[in-house]
């Protein structure tokens, strides 16, 4: 059994050698068609702030199987391995943690969004009152 560690430790350790996505640089990556942007905020949450124009909603209790390439449970026109792919949560600690997981699963360049939802919407970047697509 390993020793306790505190969320913190853990989470210095998923962002730890990974290079976080900016709110300007996903902007950017939108563009161009550049990123697989993951929303794992609650409904809740979403309905009440918005979504990012582009981005999938999927779950976090279903993430995995939902990307996984080897998973019967595969969402239609998912990442591949080699992909970049944005996991966004309200404030940029969640999904980091979920990105971690997905770079477990083979997703290299599996990242998240620094600041999450919050820091994309301060910035003035577009918000959209529905989700461009979602898996459950």
């Amino acid at each position: 059994m390993s020793s306790p560690r505190s969320i913190d430790e853990v989470l210095a350790d998923s962002r730890d050698g990974v290079d976080r996505v900016e709110p300007a640089q996903l902007h950017s990556l939108l563009e161009g068609d550049g990123a697989h942007v993951i929303d794992v905020r609650s409904a809740v949450t979403r309905d009440v702030e918005g979504h990012i124009p582009g981005a999938v909603v999927v779950e976090r209790l279903v993430l995995e199987w939902r990307l996984d390439p080897a998973s019967p449970h595969r969402m239609e026109g998912g990442p591949k391995h080699t992909d970049l792919v944005v996991v966004v949560c309200n404030e940029g600690y969640h999904s980091s943690l979920a990105a971690r997981d997905l770079r477990q699963l083979g997703f290299g360049r599996a990242t998240d969004l620094v600041g999450g939802f919050r820091a994309w919407k301060a910035r003035g970047f577009p918000v959209e009152d529905r989700p461009t697509r979602y898996v459950d």
